[in-house]
């Protein structure tokens, strides 16, 4: 089961590959399949034999080398090339006896014309029919490289945003390269000495694998999320047709098509949906999908070969627990070990399928997706209550929303000894003394025990907490930026690379309420300090609705008063200060927006780090501004028309007895005030869903419409009862000393940034902290069957 809900049953025979499996190719005798896993651990390249589907070499690449998703074999299958990502170098190979030999890279330029510094970041190769050049998407330059082989000499050529794969004509002399980026594939003339852009062909949104049939005669291009395939004629250079992906009738955005292959005969088309897990058969006369076939998390690979599909799933069939050498544990000076690491503990896999079952056994398989993912319904459970609606537009008491969101909890640190709900009080970090606002609510109101992050880390959390989905670009990206190999952050900003829907100008939840004229204000989502310090926001919409004086995410800046003493003279106000100037007015001229976003970031912690405050210090400062804004409300004249959300971008900062996935996740009305304990399966995309159901908008993707909305947490009778915030009695300004434990391996932490740090030492530090130097951090968990009831648990198990 996925963080979202989804049941994974995959089709075929499953084989183990490396981390987070991008691409494959098959060799052009047909003897060996080639992969490249891009994960955010050791990368690496692997030589599959698709006779037995068995791994018969592996090169690998520890960080800062890397591989990406290009591969490519020259036309005699002597040599093999593979992308290298942000080593800005081609791998080169000789190829013999079905292995690899690796020879001199081809090295692509680190300075434009100007002198500037360029990085390339090689994605998509392809190798022209003579076997003389080769093309490539340098995908952060935003262009295209034509490498002579022989001598090395290359050219480059503007193209669209984030160039992602590359397509040749028969002939060699033209070349389709897809802008993962925009909305088009650039077209370009490779015939002369310089590579010159023809023409852009407008396709769907985010294109990124393209296919030629084998006249070169027609184009297929996966529209990554637009939910289509664009069929692109190669002599008029047009659209003639789009092939729709949407599961079900109307189905907003999610399917995320990632690669292609054309059958054999070039009667049908795979489809690798990697956000329904899947691969869609397409039937190329009827123009539309014959069925689907599962396949494990996250697909990304399709290769057809003797009436069989060899698919590569980029996470594979999940994590498991981490419990092994090497978890991720803040107390030990060791490095976590990337098969312990949330981000990247996940193996791929490759499923090889076989086809002889016919159209019957392609049925089957459809009813197979169908169920797992929730389809026959159209748009998942629906809410069922007096207070969440059941559908947009109906009436509720809920006026106000507030989205309080933090950093990197599980839910065993803070509440694992509540003594309610589903804890593990050894795993307890922050009790009474450092959170008691976060544990008294969760008694007071609603206990939420069963709440999961759709993320493993924050630059897939915050796509999925403002946008309810994570798109291939992000998902491809983030593991490069995470292990130093020169990616950007795919999150956070207005790259329309990363916008995970059809139109990127409409994928975050702020556009939408903005489309609809409902109001909102934004404290600190998405805000960067200038250089003033005031906080500010790519997106102009937004920008519009942020209040820059609100402290953007940085450690060294408070979230409350009375806490530890800031540390730039841009602060101003803590943060829960100027919210509450802000609530005041609001609440003077009766004019709350109907939606808030608070960003409450200090519960990360610095570690041990010196100079810093203590980990116990952080936590309390951050739970302080909670109780504080959830007094402030409650003592107002909108509390009974409010309904306060709090989570956490993503849990990986930690352990927890059932899975590291499981975080804090609170829902704060006087129609929650039960202290009842609601151990419903809910994910991030459950939260959105709830919001969106109380603001009056529809699903933004195909995961909040399935995600099972949060209506067991409310009751028709409200209680209206303010709270009152619990001062913590932990210091609130203890710094951590030169004597603090691993206060070096802290010191040596990139905190300027979410997630730029090694996570083992970092919690390992945060435990010591507080149980002692010399206290054993138990093990973290990721194993969601822990999640759900046994019988189910059981069925999961024996399904094909």
């Amino acid at each position: 089961m996925t963080p979202v809900g989804y049941k994974v049953t995959p089709a075929g025979h499953q084989a183990q590959l490396g981390n987070l499996p991008l691409n494959a190719v098959l060799s052009p005798d047909k003897s060996m399949l080639l992969v490249s896993n891009a994960g955010q651990g050791t990368q690496s390249l692997q030589v599959v034999d698709p006779t037995d589907s068995e791994v018969v070499q592996t090169i690998s690449y520890p960080s800062p080398q890397a591989v990406f998703t290009g591969l490519a074999f020259s036309p005699d299958g002597k040599r093999a090339f593979a992308s290298g990502g942000g080593r800005e170098i081609i791998h080169t190979y000789d190829v013999s006896g079905g292995r690899l030999t690796e020879s001199t890279p081809v090295k692509l330029p680190t300075k434009n014309p100007e002198g500037q510094a360029v990085n390339m970041y090689p994605a998509g190769l392809a190798v022209t029919p003579d076997g003389k050049r080769l093309v490539v998407a340098d995908r952060l330059a935003d262009a295209a490289t034509v490498v002579d082989l022989a001598d090395g000499s290359m050219k480059t050529v503007a193209v669209g945003h984030a160039p992602y794969a590359v397509a040749l004509a028969e002939d060699g002399k033209t070349a389709f390269v897809t802008d993962q980026g925009g909305d088009t594939v650039s077209v370009l003339d490779i015939s002369g000495s310089a590579p010159v852009v023809e023409t852009a062909v407008k396709v769907g949104t985010h294109p990124n694998a393209v296919v030629a049939d084998e006249g070169q005669d027609t184009l297929y291009v996966a529209d990554g999320d637009s939910d289509e395939v664009s069929v692109v004629d190669v002599a008029t250079r047009k659209v003639t047709r789009t092939i729709p992906l949407a599961p079900y009738r109307h189905a907003p955005v999610g399917s995320s098509p990632d690669a292609l292959a054309l059958s054999e005969d070039g009667q049908r088309l795979y489809v690798a949906n990697a956000g329904n897990n899947d691969i869609a058969v397409i039937d190329l006369k009827r123009g539309r999908a014959a069925g689907l076939i599962p396949t494990a998390w996250y697909p990304t690979a399709v290769v057809p070969l003797e009436g069989k599909l060899y698919v590569t799933n980029a996470k594979g069939l999940g994590a498991g627990p981490n419990n092994g050498p090497g978890y991720p544990n803040p107390t030990s000076t060791a490095p976590t070990s990337p098969d312990q690491y949330s981000g990247s503990m996940m193996k791929g896999t490759l499923s090889t399928i076989a086809l002889d079952g016919g159209d019957r056994q392609l049925r089957r398989w459809t009813r197979t997706v169908v169920a797992n993912n929730g389809f026959e319904e159209g748009s998942g459970p629906r809410a069922v209550g007096a207070v969440v609606p059941r559908r947009v537009g109906e009436k509720t008491p809920i006026k106000h929303v507030i989205y309080v969101v933090k950093e990197n909890r599980t839910y065993d640190q803070e509440l694992g000894s509540l003594e309610k709900g589903n804890g593990d009080p050894s795993l307890n970090l922050f009790g009474d003394d450092s959170a008691p606002n976060a544990r008294a609510l969760q008694q007071q109101f609603v206990a939420l025990d069963n709440f999961y992050a759709d993320a493993e880390v924050s630059a897939q959390g915050w796509n999925w907490t403002v946008a309810a989905n994570s798109n291939p670009y992000s998902e491809e990206g983030w593991p490069a930026n995470y292990s130093g190999r020169n990616h950007t952050y795919p999150s956070e900003n207005g790259d329309p690379a990363i916008a995970p829907n059809k139109d990127p100008e409409h994928a975050y939840i702020w556009q939408r309420l903005n489309d609809r004229g409902v109001s909102f204000r934004n404290y600190g989502f998405y805000a960067s300090a200038d250089a003033s310090g005031k906080a500010v926001v790519e997106d102009p919409v937004l920008n519009a609705g942020t209040d820059h004086d609100y402290g953007p995410y940085n450690l060294s800046c408070p979230d409350s008063a009375g806490t530890f003493t800031a540390r730039v003279k841009t602060c101003g106000s803590p943060r829960i200060e100027e919210w509450k100037r802000e609530f005041a007015q609001y609440e003077k001229d009766g004019n709350l927006p109907a939606f808030e976003m608070v960003r409450l970031p200090n519960d990360h912690t610095s570690g041990t780090k010196a100079g810093l405050p203590t980990p116990q210090a952080y936590v309390a400062d951050n739970d302080w501004a909670l109780g504080q804004l959830v007094d402030t409300v409650s003592h107002s004249p909108y509390w009974k028309s409010t309904a306060i959300f709090v989570t956490e971008d993503d849990a990986q900062n930690g352990p927890d007895h059932v899975d590291a996935h499981r975080t804090v996740s609170q829902v704060i009305s006087p129609y929650t005030q039960t202290g009842r304990v609601d151990s419903t399966f809910y994910s991030t995309a459950s939260m959105v869903r709830t919001i969106e159901l109380l603001l009056g908008l529809r699903p933004m993707t195909q995961f909040d419409a399935y995600a099972t909305p949060m209506v067991n947490s409310f009751t028709a009778r409200p209680d209206g009862t303010p709270y009152t915030a619990v001062k913590p009695t932990a210091d609130l300004t203890a710094v951590n000393t030169v004597n603090s434990p691993m206060a070096g391996v802290s010191a040596k932490q990139n905190l300027t940034k979410e997630d730029q740090i090694d996570e083992r030492t970092f919690n390992e530090a945060i435990w010591k902290s507080v149980r002692g130097g010399r206290s054993v951090m138990p093990e973290p968990r990721h194993d969601l069957y822990g999640a759900v009831p046994d019988d189910q648990a059981k069925d999961l198990d024996d399904d094909d």
